[in-house]
């Protein structure tokens, strides 16, 4: 399970970067920018969505002893 999370967040911060990549250094006005940016919040919801699932079906901790 933490390993899924740190390989999620790896690629979010992958995605961020490819887009200020993209946003730097394509002049012609194309859409890879957006794209990543896309991409980025979509991981980011994913991994939103699968933390709250592993929380309810337990496999999450509610507390910390």
């Amino acid at each position: 399970m933490r390993y899924v999370v740190i390989a999620a967040l790896l690629l979010i911060v992958a995605s961020l970067g490819s887009a200020l990549v993209f946003v730097l250094r394509d002049r012609s006005g194309s859409m890879r920018a957006v794209k990543a940016l896309a991409i980025r919040v979509g991981l980011s919801l994913a991994l939103f969505l699968f933390l709250m699932a592993s929380y309810y079906f337990g496999l999450i901790p509610g507390r910390l002893s």
